[in-house]
């Protein structure tokens, strides 16, 4: 069992920079990899970037790829999200997911945490 908590969204402009935070408890961090997803109003929940247990891979959307940076510190037990050149259309709920098997469908993570709001204005 793990829990994970979210923090460091807010209300930034367009071009805005903001660095998400997920803490975990429970169990050992490093045997798990994480994934940060989001869902804005009226919209699938979508992969924005993945992370192994040890950090030595990442994964990326499209959508996301040279603007975010997942990244992690075993040592602390906490994910990052950087998001920098943020667009409205980046708004949405941001979580973070853990689970054993590093990949980019939700339906396969065994872990959420409860998402922390991220709105980009124009």
């Amino acid at each position: 069992q793990v829990q994970l908590v979210e923090s460091g969204g807010g209300l930034v402009q367009a071009g805005d920079s903001l660095r998400l935070s997920c803490a975990a408890s429970g169990r050992p961090f490093s045997m798990y990899a994480l994934g940060w997803f989001r869902q804005a109003p009226g919209k699938e929940r979508e992969f924005v970037g993945a992370i192994t247990g040890s950090g030595n891979t990442t994964n990326y959307a499209d959508s996301v790829k040279g603007r975010f940076t997942v990244s992690r510190d075993n040592a602390k037990n906490t994910v990052y999200l950087q998001m920098t050149g943020l667009k409205p259309e980046d708004t949405a709920i941001y979580y973070c997911a853990g689970g054993w098997i590093f990949t980019t469908r939700h339906e396969q993570y065994d872990y959420w945490g409860q998402g922390t709001q991220v709105t980009v204005s124009s």
